[in-house]
């Protein structure tokens, strides 16, 4: 197996780590070379090694839903579990002291809250710094750049329970934002804040009548989520007790974000892997957060193996590999036990079990099989028909243009001067906008806004475009069927009738076809007399013609045109 190739638009979560500090916490060095190998072993990469200020540091991609080694405390953790130097530990959550009130104003801007408590925690720089970063992460990751989830943590010293989870008109609400020097209003914060490096979260609560809150039994104000933090109860070094609160518009993905953040930390506590639990009461009851919970899954080792392509291995090799990645798991018969804890919310479905199995095994030692049935990939023939035309086009001197597979209902029916055109389409149950109302019934519709678009540009315009439609299909699985069609479109100071009739010609000597004629048509988008249909053999695949004007009109264009369009499969 070759290293897994990146391409640039689908990158990964890439973190910064030391590598000085990364190989403390592995207990061990190594060459460049063999800590790349190492990554890939684990299912990682390593993107890039860069010095800053005299440091050595490392880039490393981590996979978009291994949210618990976005911070070196994790990655270290499970890599060191992978290479068995150390076990899983296993997280506790004790009993909750404090409370969190959650008001029913919050409903209509960020309805769910949930927090945790961590004890007797020791901040160093690279602690604090790592804290930081994995807030950061997990607020463009999972909280898709806070939209979704935001992440608010304080001094747990400076403030004082129950805590209340609240909205409030802005004008009402007044604190001192973190690392400010002066009390401000939220009209007044947001004002300032479009200057910094807040700007582009202002816009997920700005224009709602309410702002979310958080506050202390005292009034002080803690965090305006999405957005910042107070600077009454700012961390720093000197933090022992660290509340944490996260708000979020999808419950789930908050329970994922506390859960991530106590086991990620909870190792700097005096009491290792331990936190301690907040009551979020509400209107529908309480409930304890976080969870931290573990759930077991049972699997059945052949079936994993043989979906792996690794042929020998036995039920308990399986459960040790499993260990290796985090998933605690003990062999029963031909079955594996596999307990899925806090830290792995990656883990959704037995194949994400049996990735695991694979890598903990090793890409490049699974053996590579020749499949027992031998099948030989090739072209479909309605694509290579579709390059024939391409090029055939190309070389008439006509420009190749791509249009939106969905248009108005209007495009198709009413603008064409074909009214009954909507019934035979496939329409959008819940359009965003009006020029997405269905899937096109033919490309003419995409093609005319393209001149349209470009009206400037020098006669003539010669476009065309081969490229799929859309019908209704009753007999079919789906109840549509998709059609492969070419449209080609001359327009200019005449109306080059003579010229798309020679695209016809041309395409039909191109492809050796002779059983084909053209028959006048009454179709109302052509102007009368001037449209016909193509037939092949006895079969209409398509028309020609010159455009009707109240049919240019509807599309903005004062210049004639002529078009043709035909469906290719016939031609196959």
């Amino acid at each position: 197996y070759q290293r897994r190739v990146r391409a640039n638009n689908l990158r990964m979560p890439t973190i910064t780590v030391t590598r000085d500090i990364l190989y403390e916490r592995l207990g061990c060095t190594y060459t460049e070379e063999e800590f790349e190998d190492e990554c890939f072993d684990f299912g990682i990469e390593l993107d890039d090694v860069v010095e800053e200020n005299g440091v050595t540091k490392f880039k490393i991609d981590i996979p978009a839903n291994r949210y618990d080694l976005l911070c070196v405390e994790g990655l270290s953790r499970a890599m060191n579990v992978f290479r068995e130097r150390s076990k899983t530990p296993r997280f506790i959550v004790h009993q909750a002291c404090l409370k969190m009130i959650v008001d029913d104003s919050v409903k209509s801007v960020r309805p769910y809250c949930v927090a945790a408590v961590l004890r007797d925690i020791t901040f160093t720089d690279e602690v604090y710094n790592s804290f930081i970063l994995l807030q950061d992460k997990l607020h463009q990751n999972i909280g898709r750049e806070r939209s979704l989830v935001s992440i608010g943590t304080h001094d747990l010293d400076t403030i004082q329970g129950p805590f209340t989870y609240k909205a409030l008109p802005p004008k009402d609400i007044k604190f001192q934002p973190l690392n400010q020097e002066t009390v401000m209003s939220a009209p007044e914060m947001f004002e300032k804040f479009r200057q910094t490096y807040l700007k582009p979260y202002l816009q997920i609560i700005e224009g709602s009548s309410l702002y979310p809150l958080i506050t202390d039994a005292n009034g002080v104000v803690l965090s305006l989520p999405p957005i910042i933090n107070g600077e009454h109860s700012k961390i720093t070094l000197n933090t022992k007790n660290v509340f944490i609160e996260v708000t979020a518009k999808d419950r789930e993905k908050a329970k994922i974000v506390i859960d991530t953040i106590c086991s990620m930390f909870s190792e700097h506590c005096s009491n290792q892997f331990c936190c301690e639990a907040v009551e979020i009461v509400s209107s529908s009851g309480s409930v304890m957060t976080p969870n931290m919970g573990y759930r077991t899954e049972v699997c059945s080792a052949k079936e994993m193996c043989l979906k792996s392509g690794i042929t020998d291995l036995s039920s308990e090799d399986v459960a040790n590999l499993l260990c290796r990645m985090y998933l605690p798991s003990k062999c029963i018969g031909d079955e594996v036990s596999v307990e899925v804890g806090p830290t792995r919310h990656d883990i959704l479905h037995q194949c994400d079990i049996e990735e695991d199995v694979a890598i903990a095994y090793g890409f490049n030692n699974i053996p590579k099989q020749i499949p027992d049935i031998y099948t030989i990939g090739t072209e479909q023939e309605v694509n290579k028909l579709t390059d024939s035309v391409r090029e055939e086009l190309a070389r008439a001197g006509f420009t190749e243009v791509l249009t939106f597979s969905l248009c108005s209902r209007d495009d198709i029916s009413s603008n064409l001067r074909i009214p009954k055109a909507i019934d035979n389409a496939v329409q959008i149950a819940n359009p965003k906008t009006y020029e997405f109302q269905v899937v096109r019934t033919q490309l003419l519709p995409g093609i005319l806004k393209t001149v349209s678009c470009n009206r400037k540009m020098p006669l003539p315009l010669k476009l065309f475009e081969v490229s799929d439609v859309v019908i209704q299909q009753e007999e079919a699985d789906t109840g549509c069927q998709n059609l492969r069609n070419v449209c080609a479109l001359y327009c200019g100071k005449t109306s080059g009738f003579e010229v798309v009739h020679g695209v016809l010609d041309r395409l039909m000597m191109a492809l050796n076809e002779k059983d084909y004629s053209i028959q006048q048509s009454g179709d109302p988008m052509f102007f009368s007399g001037r449209g016909a249909d193509v037939i092949l053999g006895s079969k209409k695949i398509g028309h020609l013609g010159i455009l009707h004007p109240e049919v240019l009109e509807k599309f903005e264009i004062s210049l004639p045109c002529s078009v043709l369009e035909i469906n290719l499969e016939p031609l196959i």
